[in-house]
């Protein structure tokens, strides 16, 4: 059996498609500009919003089962060594093969090496965050391996040779419009005259996939949950592409982030009741598969689960931000995020957008990366995103903390101008005749107005203020001043 540390600080940062390729806060700006995607963006999280709150408001426990989900994955991230093996011990007692992989490279090695074995150029894919995560796609490609997405919205973003942008709807950036011509450029045989109807686009997706069910060998998913103590695992999903590519090929192929685990079957209850709720608004999921090992005559004949680190474990060392591997993918977050709304995951760069991408990805890469630096500030703290978590993962709390880490991992040097603004604050602020003698000197700033009163335009650091927005000129006199005159008068 495997031996794996776990929780060790210095272990592999994470690598893969978990950096942003520019800072947040011009990628934002450039995605702003699109009217098209904010319209798209803003019809598809508002009614995915509305759905949740019908069916989470059903539930008289709804607030108990997410104290349930936390609790349970609290214990898992405290006992994953032990749950890993044994889960590594009973996939193998049931006819599967366990790989550990530390990072991207490793895994997308083991992948390659495991689809070659099988004499295939091509497999057939179930949605997986893990995998987009590592970079498979672009990795078998690079060595002569096609691997063909089925679920519908990576259908799209593959076809369009775009990136995911949300982790439950791929292709929320997309309307349907811009669908149709995606198919009718970009998908094999199809009808030249095919509308935008959703059945219509649906039924086209279904001819083209058909054919590569039938005839694949090898399938890969990720999934949703692994149970420790049976070696089950378990994928949920909306379309029944991956129940077809859990149940025909010969060999699957199973990509799990380590932090996936669950102790026991019986804990499945509490997350099948969380998961389809807050993430596509269902009482339940369509398609929910379970599978155990290698059974004779039923589904695939050879079975390999790869358990997948690649920097959780540092995100696991993090006593404040380990939380955030409580995640159950259910972009609930994503959905209620107002700065995603506006900007689209794109902006994010990482595999994980929304507010869990600007903990995660972080997390798991150290906030000293510099592609990644800037995550931690894309966000207002407004909080939405905690109150709509089903694992209550406190997101805000985690990146103030992932705030701190930034400035510590840039101390040093020449100091900064927001160094010197906060240590002028603090010399003011925390004298109270200090603080009078500064705002004796406020009123001079009335000669930086114009003649709206109105303050468009200040130097250095100050500029990303009035970049979008006024400041009013402040006022003649201080309040001390008013009040000391007005206290003197009487």
């Amino acid at each position: 059996m495997s031996r794996t540390a776990l929780g060790m600080p210095g272990l592999r940062p994470g690598s893969g498609n978990l950096f942003a390729e520019e800072k947040f806060p011009s990628a934002a700006r450039r995605e702003l500009g699109n009217s098209q995607l904010r319209r798209n963006l803003k019809h598809a999280t508002s009614t995915i919003r509305t759905k949740r709150l019908n069916v989470t408001g059903e539930l008289p426990d709804w607030e108990e089962l997410r104290e349930a989900g936390s609790a349970l994955k609290t214990s898992v991230m405290a006992r994953l060594p032990e749950l890993l093996e044994a889960f590594e011990a009973n996939v193998t007692a049931r006819g599967g093969t366990v790989h550990w992989a530390r990072d991207a490279s490793e895994a997308n090695h083991i992948i390659h090496d495991l689809v070659k074995a099988e004499g295939v150029n091509e497999v057939v894919k179930v949605k997986s965050m893990a995998t987009q995560e590592i970079g498979m796609n672009e990795y078998l490609e690079e060595h002569g391996i096609a691997a063909y997405e089925t679920d519908l919205a990576e259908l799209i973003v593959q076809l369009d040779h775009d990136k995911p942008s949300h982790i439950l709807v791929p292709a929320i950036h997309k309307n349907r419009t811009e669908v149709r011509d995606i198919f009718l450029k970009d998908m094999p045989g199809v009808d030249p005259d095919l509308t935008d109807e959703p059945r219509c686009l649906a039924m086209a997706a279904r001819a083209h996939l058909r054919a590569k069910f039938l005839t694949a060998k090898v399938a890969i998913s990720g999934a949703n949950f692994g149970i420790a103590d049976s070696g089950t695992l378990s994928v949920v999903e909306s379309e029944g592409n991956g129940r077809m590519c859990l149940t025909l090929p010969e060999t699957l192929i199973t990509v799990m982030g380590i932090e996936k685990l669950l102790p026991t079957f019986s804990d499945l209850e509490v997350f099948l009741q969380l998961l389809p709720r807050s993430s596509t608004g269902e009482r339940m999921n369509p398609y929910t598969s379970l599978w155990t090992g290698v059974t004779e005559g039923d589904g695939p004949s050879t079975f390999h689960v790869i358990l997948l680190d690649n920097g959780r474990t540092n995100a696991l060392a993090d006593e404040m931000g380990r939380s955030a591997l409580h995640c159950i993918r259910c972009s609930a977050c994503i959905n209620v995020c107002p700065v995603y709304e506006r900007t689209g995951g794109h902006a994010y760069g990482s595999t994980y957008p929304g507010p869990i991408g600007a903990i995660l990805s972080p997390l798991m890469t150290g906030v000293e990366a510099e592609e990644n630096g800037s995550l931690p500030y894309a966000s207002s703290l407004c909080g939405a995103c905690y109150d709509a978590c089903p694992v209550k993962i406190n997101i805000p709390d985690i990146l103030v903390h992932l705030r701190g880490k930034d400035v510590d991992a840039h101390r040093g040097g020449l100091p900064s101008q927001m160094d010197v603004g906060l240590k002028a604050a603090s010399w003011a602020l925390s004298d109270g005749r200090r603080l009078g003698a500064v705002e004796k000197l406020l009123p001079l700033g009335r000669a930086a107005a114009g003649k709206d009163k109105k303050i468009k335009k200040l130097p250095g650091i100050a500029a990303g203020w009035t970049q979008s927005r006024d400041i009013p000129a402040p006022p003649s006199r201080s309040f001390r001043d008013w009040w000391a005159k007005e206290h003197k008068e009487s």
